[in-house]
């Protein structure tokens, strides 16, 4: 009996029933040429001091040999210094460190040669026309190596996202979460969920294969509850004999599983897109009326003249975007025209894009002149912005919001404070400076909030498809506490666990693997 269980686990692991599309580890597409060996340079472009060329497939050892020749393979992993040469005219090309990775211990699990030479350009251009003599050799194409290191099983999926996303972080919270990522935080929470699923697709089927069977214990199934609740223990107490197939429930060990299961999807897809916030940025849209300083707060806050500062009221006639780094968060700073009665048709479109642009917010920093709040047109905004964004929706979502009041400068020193009735709010001066630190540790709590803390959050959604499809393996366990068959509880826990494989690069399409590997530069 146990040996059938054993085979059931088995089948589990597997996944679904079904031919698969190919035979590699780790994505279910190979390698596009992957019998070819490739060669790029993986530096950066441009004259610097030392410039790496990499190749990797069955042929570069032979590679390496053609330029360093007569001298045998350096040993593997240790870097020598040998002369280069063109294997054609045996002219000298440079003299440069080289290293050997053999093959399935490298980047790629191929064989591998790294070159590295003097960065000056014509140095690494008779280095690669020397690679491009080489039979067998041909110049790889962009994420080329990193997807040969997919295909081998080096990288999951979500780890070459995470790949991807240090190559091009530009913030430290980017970076710290891209790390995490390219660990396998990911890989690994959704290799243990798969792994849940597969111990309870093993149950749910154990009952299936050996529910009639008279050698199955009893105690196998007797777990004192339902898949659906309600207690139900005493059915488990019949015998497996006695039990009609109507009422064959799969054994509470799933179902407990299952719920926990649920609950953790459910604590992921409730992170408000965080994940995906701190890979593409925040939208924050700094907002007020005229003259209220907000094209002072934006150029402050990118440190370069993106909007033009003018005493003249209704000088920002339209939307001005620009991506900065705020208190190391990514962020898209919009700047918008003052909220007021438009004075002529192009005002007036003006403030209708930065009524649009407050509605698409994620979060709003809402500027007021502190010299001047009893003003109708702060006083409107007081009202129309600033206090409908803190009541929130009547769903109790509430909009985020930093209450800003610039021109602190133009207060009497040591006064009292200007505005004792107005929501909680930050005093700045975009002139002097002051109040600056205490304004940017507010705004670093507020991204952080909506954009997660890579150093303490869980594992973040980064992208949309695995938000996609954590929703549908939670879709597929709702199916699965449905079901009224057996068979059909048996295919929901298939197709959930499907889910997270697919996270993971398990059964990934052509099409999809393209689009990740697009954005790659040329020699990763």
């Amino acid at each position: 009996m146990w040996r059938g269980l054993w085979t059931l686990v088995a089948r589990a692991a597997r996944g679904p029933r079904s031919p698969r599309p190919c035979t590699r580890q780790g994505s279910g597409a190979p390698a596009p040429g992957s019998g070819a060996t490739i060669f790029a340079l993986s530096s950066g472009q441009g004259r610097c001091g030392i410039a790496v060329i990499r190749t990797s497939g069955p042929a570069s050892g032979q590679a390496l040999r053609s330029l360093t020749a007569p001298r045998d393979l350096p040993p593997a992993r240790k870097a020598c210094l040998r002369l280069l040469s063109d294997p054609r005219s045996e002219e000298p090309l440079d003299r440069a460190l080289v290293l050997w990775f053999p093959g399935p211990q490298s980047f790629t699990g191929e064989d591998c040669a790294e070159f590295h030479v003097h960065g000056g350009p014509a140095v690494v251009s008779g280095v690669l026309q020397a690679l491009g003599s080489v039979p067998g050799l041909r110049p790889a194409e962009a994420g080329e190596f990193t997807r040969r290191a997919f295909a081998h099983g080096k990288l999951s999926l979500t780890e070459v996202e995470g790949l991807a996303d240090l190559i091009h972080a530009e913030t430290e919270a980017q970076r710290r979460q891209a790390l995490r990522q390219l660990d396998g935080e990911l890989s690994h929470l959704c290799r243990g969920w798969a792994e849940t699923l597969t111990k309870a697709l093993a149950h749910v089927e154990a009952y299936i294969d050996f529910g009639e069977d008279d050698n199955l214990e009893e105690g196998v199934l007797d777990q004192g509850g339902s898949a659906w609740g309600g207690g139900g223990g005493d059915i488990w107490h019949l015998s497996p004999q006695r039990l009609p197939y109507s009422l064959s429930f799969p054994p509470s060990t799933a179902d407990s599983e299952v719920r926990e299961l649920e609950v953790a999807l459910g604590a992921h897809l409730r992170d408000a897109r965080r994940g995906q916030r701190l890979r593409s940025g925040a939208h924050v849209v700094v907002a007020g009326p005229p003259n209220a300083g907000k094209s002072s707060l934006v150029n402050l806050l990118s440190r370069k003249p993106v909007s033009i500062v003018s005493p003249e009221p209704g000088t920002t006639r339209d939307v001005l975007e620009t991506p900065v780094d705020l208190a190391g968060f990514p962020a898209l700073l919009s700047d918008t025209a003052g909220l007021r009665e438009g004075v002529g048709p192009v005002e007036q479109e003006g403030v209708r894009r930065a009524q649009k642009r407050l509605e698409q917010a994620d979060l709003i920093l809402a500027v007021l002149d502190a010299s001047d709040l009893a003003s109708p047109s702060s006083c409107n905004f007081l009202d129309t912005v600033v206090i409908p964004a803190g009541a929130g929706s009547p769903n109790g979502s509430s909009q985020r919001l930093l209450l800003v009041l610039n021109k602190s400068d133009l207060l009497p020193a040591g006064g009292p404070d200007p505005s004792p009735d107005l929501p909680p709010h930050l005093l700045l001066s975009c002139l002097t400076g002051e109040g600056l630190d205490g304004f940017l540790e507010a705004l670093r709590k507020e991204l952080a909030a909506l954009c997660g803390d890579p150093s303490t959050s869980p594992p973040l959604l980064t992208r949309a498809r695995h938000q996609h499809h954590l929703q549908g393996c939670l879709d597929a366990l709702g199916h699965y506490k449905q079901a009224k068959d057996l068979a059909l509880a048996a295919e929901a826990l298939r197709v959930a666990r499907g889910h997270l494989t697919h996270i993971t690069g398990g059964g990934g399409t052509e099409e999809i693997l393209d689009i990740i590997f697009r954005d790659f530069c040329v020699g990763k």
